[in-house]
């Protein structure tokens, strides 16, 4: 598979760092040597990790599935010249023996096998040049990024990298971070591009702000607002979609071992550019109307840290109408509601997610056990509200600084939506 072709923001990128070698070279020799100093006085970055992943489907008609795969990433971070830093990273995924005993990934512009009588493992062979970016911090509390990039936003609800794949999906963006307020991060990005975890690409003309304030005594508070525009071209312009929130989360020291975790988040989501606003290109498919977006989102979590384990009771609420419901076709979803992924996509009765999570470390082994309770948002579904419940089980542990094993399984057992599906993953990695 060949890797991705540079466009957009990624060919001002290369542009911009071919047009500063240029003028090191074109000024003194000292400022040349400074140059190579810091071109080849960088840092060389790893990162290899074998996956097994094994899963059960009961669909009728689908068969089980089993891929091994081998992610190897190998990335080079320049050092400093004039403010400016430059780092590229290339990446593997391989199958390990026969991948045709799993769907890797279907639909046109993909790496994906498009096997649809298996199970899904969206870990499709490819290789790609991942990240690659030209930096300047020659701002006060600033740094400036211009490429393609990792992005991850809070807790990934809504802006993150899939990093759970072994293809993360990155972005051709421009960056801007700046730390010049007291205890406040304000953070802008505009895409270009999303790069998906199957290869895909989707062309963009979208905006993200957040901004967030870690002065209170007891917790820190985040406002965001994305502004999601997709191309024609890309298939998706239906989704396009602005949305507006607040996050806290904070911790007090109820005794000398008792602490208390809190978190409560609000956002309101609505069509934008040319989104699903009404009209009647955009029909719904299910009683053939059409609709604004407008759904709102929120998630409650209230929890306990005691004798070294902590208890998290959850709920989480995505609004549907029964034409559509509030999605986040940027997070990375899999940490969010359960990690069988039954829900990569919100019903468009919407979903509530009740959830209970304990989590604790053993021998230096990191334990973490989550049961879910789902449910519709809103009634009135034929097959009924009652969406099932899934247990979430994971043992990792880390040996020394560069090396972790893990282990890790999920089990949705279903009701009135899909249907049964068990998944199983051993990984081992390696990084510097």
């Amino acid at each position: 598979m060949l890797p991705k072709q540079p466009k957009g923001l990624l060919s001002l990128s290369i542009a911009a760092a071919l047009s500063l070698s240029g003028f090191a070279l074109s000024t003194t020799p000292a400022s040349a040597d400074a140059f190579t100093d810091a071109l080849t006085g960088g840092k060389v970055k790893m990162d290899v990790r074998l996956r097994y992943e094994d899963v059960e489907d009961d669909t009728v008609g689908r068969r089980d599935a089993d891929l091994l795969t081998v992610r190897t990433r190998l990335g080079y971070q320049t050092g400093s010249f004039s403010d400016f830093d430059a780092f590229v990273e290339m990446e593997n995924i391989t199958a390990i023996g026969d991948d045709n005993d799993a769907n890797t990934g279907s639909g046109a512009n993909n790496w994906g096998n498009g096997n649809g009588t298996y199970a899904t493992i969206a870990d499709p062979e490819g290789t790609e040049l991942n990240r690659y970016w030209l930096g300047y911090n020659g701002f006060a509390d600033t740094v400036v990024r211009v490429g393609r990039q990792r992005i991850k936003l809070d807790n990934d609800r809504f802006i993150g990298n899939v990093g759970w794949r072994q293809n993360e999906q990155t972005y051709d963006s421009f960056t801007l971070t700046n730390n010049s307020l007291s205890c406040t991060t304000f953070f802008y990005a505009y895409l270009s591009e999303v790069n998906g975890i199957v290869g895909q690409n989707d062309d963009m003309d979208s905006h993200l702000i957040n901004v967030s304030y870690s002065g209170l005594e007891f917790g820190k508070l985040v406002g965001y607002g994305y502004f999601l525009d997709y191309d024609e071209e890309s298939g998706k312009e239906a989704n396009s979609q602005r949305t507006l929130g607040l996050r806290f989360k904070g911790a007090a020291d109820m005794s000398k071992d008792v602490e208390l975790l809190f978190m409560a988040e609000y956002a309101q989501q609505d069509d934008y550019k040319d989104g699903a606003d009404g009209s009647a290109r955009f029909t719904h498919t299910l009683d053939g109307t059409s609709s604004d977006i407008d759904y709102d989102y929120k998630l409650l979590k209230l929890g306990v840290r005691v004798a070294g384990i902590k208890a998290v009771l959850g709920y989480e609420a995505l609004e549907g109408d029964r034409n559509g419901a509030f999605q986040t076709p940027l997070a990375t979803l899999h940490g969010q509601n359960g990690w069988a992924d039954m829900f990569l996509t919100t019903p468009d009765h919407g979903l509530e997610d009740r959830s209970i999570t304990l989590s604790t470390k053993i021998g230096g082994v990191n334990l973490k056990a989550a049961y879910h309770d789902y449910e519709a948002e809103s009634g009135g579904r034929a097959t009924g509200s009652d969406y099932g419940d899934e247990w979430n089980f994971v043992a990792k542990k880390k040996f020394g600084k560069h090396y972790t094993v893990l282990a890790k399984y999920a089990s949705y057992s279903a009701d009135d939506y899909r249907e049964d599906t068990d998944k199983l993953w051993l990984q081992a990695g390696f990084k510097f």
